[in-house]
C-alpha cells in the first residue's frame, strides 16, 4: 500500500470513528500532514464513494467533513434503526442513563472515566432511542460535546422532572450492601464447603460398608 493510500484509509477510519464531522485542521493535526494534503485526500475518498457507488458518501458542512450514508439507502437504514430503538435497554445502558441523568449534562470522556470502558456505542444507541441527546459544547480544548436527558426519558420513566429521580444510597448504605454481598458469598461457600464434605463422608461410608 502507498503512503497516499494509506493516509486516505487513515482518514476514512478517523471520520468513521468520530461520527461527528470533524475540520479539517483536525485531522491534519492529528497526523501531522499539511491541510491542503488532507483536503486533497478528503477529495479522493470521496470521489472513490461515488465512483464505486457506495452505500457510504462522504459529505462537507462549514468547513468540517463527515461520512454518512447515501440517500436511496435512507428507507432500509430507517428501518433498522427503529428495530434498534425498540430494542430492549442493556444493564451498560442503564448505567450510561443513570449518570447522565444524575449528572444532568456530562462529557463522554466523563461517562467513560465512570464506566471504566468505552462508552460511545452505549451513547450513540441511546441517543437512537431518544432517550438522551446532546445539549452543546463545552468551553474548553477541543470543545467536547455534552449530553442530558430528553422528555423522553421523564416520559419513559414516568418523571415530571430529573429532580423526582429517586435519592441515591449514601456512602454508608453502600458499604452496608457490599458488607452483605459479602457475608452472603462466605455462607454460600461455606455451604457449598458443607455438602462437598458430607458427600466424602458418604462415599467412605459406603466403601467401608462394601468392604
Amino acid at each position: 500500500m502507498s503512503k497516499t493510500d494509506n493516509l486516505i484509509s487513515t482518514l476514512e477510519a478517523m471520520l468513521f470513528t468520530a461520527g461527528d464531522p470533524i475540520e479539517a485542521s483536525k485531522l491534519s493535526e492529528v497526523l501531522d500532514v499539511d491541510i491542503d494534503t488532507i483536503e486533497m485526500l478528503l477529495g479522493h475518498l470521496g470521489a472513490m464513494y461515488d465512483e464505486r457507488e457506495s452505500g457510504l458518501m462522504l459529505i462537507r458542512i462549514d468547513n468540517k467533513y463527515q461520512l454518512c450514508t447515501r440517500e436511496i439507502y435512507n428507507e432500509p437504514v430507517r428501518k433498522l434503526m427503529e428495530i434498534k430503538k425498540n430494542t430492549p435497554l442493556s444493564n451498560a445502558a442503564f448505567e450510561v442513563l443513570a449518570i447522565v441523568a444524575y449528572n444532568k449534562t456530562v462529557t463522554r470522556s466523563f461517562i467513560d472515566q465512570v464506566r471504566g470502558v468505552d462508552c460511545s456505542g452505549t451513547i450513540s444507541s441511546l441517543i437512537q432511542k431518544g432517550l438522551i441527546e446532546e445539549k452543546g459544547r463545552l468551553d474548553l480544548p477541543g470543545r467536547p460535546l455534552i449530553y442530558g436527558t430528553t422528555d423522553r426519558f421523564l416520559r419513559c420513566f414516568s418523571l415530571n422532572s430529573l429532580d423526582d429521580l429517586p435519592e441515591l444510597p449514601k456512602t454508608e448504605e453502600i458499604e452496608q450492601i457490599t458488607k452483605d454481598d459479602t457475608q452472603t458469598s462466605l455462607f454460600d461457600e461455606k455451604d457449598v464447603k458443607n455438602e462437598n464434605e458430607i458427600k466424602k463422608e458418604n462415599e467412605i461410608s459406603h466403601i467401608a460398608e462394601e468392604e
